[in-house]
């Protein structure tokens, strides 16, 4: 049946005007999951390897991707920083405005001078940081990641399971994207690249 003819404008008209919002400068295609507005991940509290406490506002004017591990993961956590290194690389330059940050959720084997051997091994900027169990549980908390002591043969060989994505802050410090597990170094570089343009 076909609508009326003063409808089936208004209804086009709509159309195109949605079509055509998203296809303008100011929607920008992530390739990575938008989070923008979340209502979690607001802030963290953290120490850095020399024992300085760092906050969100410590790099603002940067993108910053944050990502929770530990030293001792077999495979998720040196895939997830060897991926985000490539990252790096891609973004030629503009790379010298991300700051990745790696949270550990093992502050028990994961001392601020391991972190400072293991996390820049990847990428001299990378910046790997550490709290207590209470500060650690507080962040994880806030970032809606799940971490678990996952016993081993030995008490000092226990493995952790954890929640394996990473989030992606824009200069100005707002939570904009998750990017999954796997999603690959082009992921990063590009939505990167288009929170570095500061038009979204």
């Amino acid at each position: 049946m076909n609508m009326p003819s003063p409808l089936r404008r208004r209804t086009l008209a709509a159309l195109a005007t949605a079509l055509l919002a998203a296809c303008s400068p100011s929607s920008p295609k992530f390739d990575a999951s938008d989070i923008t507005g979340a209502s979690f991940g607001r802030d963290f509290s953290l120490e850095d390897p020399t024992g300085a406490t760092r906050t969100l506002a410590d790099f603002r004017g940067k993108a910053v991707v944050l990502f929770f591990g530990y030293t001792q993961c077999p495979d998720v956590c040196p895939t997830t920083l060897s991926t985000l290194a490539q990252a790096m690389k891609l973004l030629g330059s503009d790379a010298d405005r991300v700051q990745v940050l790696f949270v550990t959720i093992d502050p028990e084997r994961d001392t601020p001078a391991l972190l400072a051997r293991y996390v820049p091994a990847f990428d001299p900027r990378f910046l790997g940081l550490w709290g207590d169990a209470e500060a650690t549980g507080r962040t994880a908390k806030e970032f809606k990641i799940v971490y678990e002591k996952v016993p081993g043969a030995t008490p000092g060989s226990y493995t952790m399971d954890h929640s394996a994505g990473s989030y992606v802050f824009d200069p100005q410090g707002r939570l904009r994207l998750y990017v999954a597990y796997g999603q690959g170094a082009e992921v990063y570089a590009h939505d990167l690249r288009i929170l570095l343009r500061g038009s979204t």
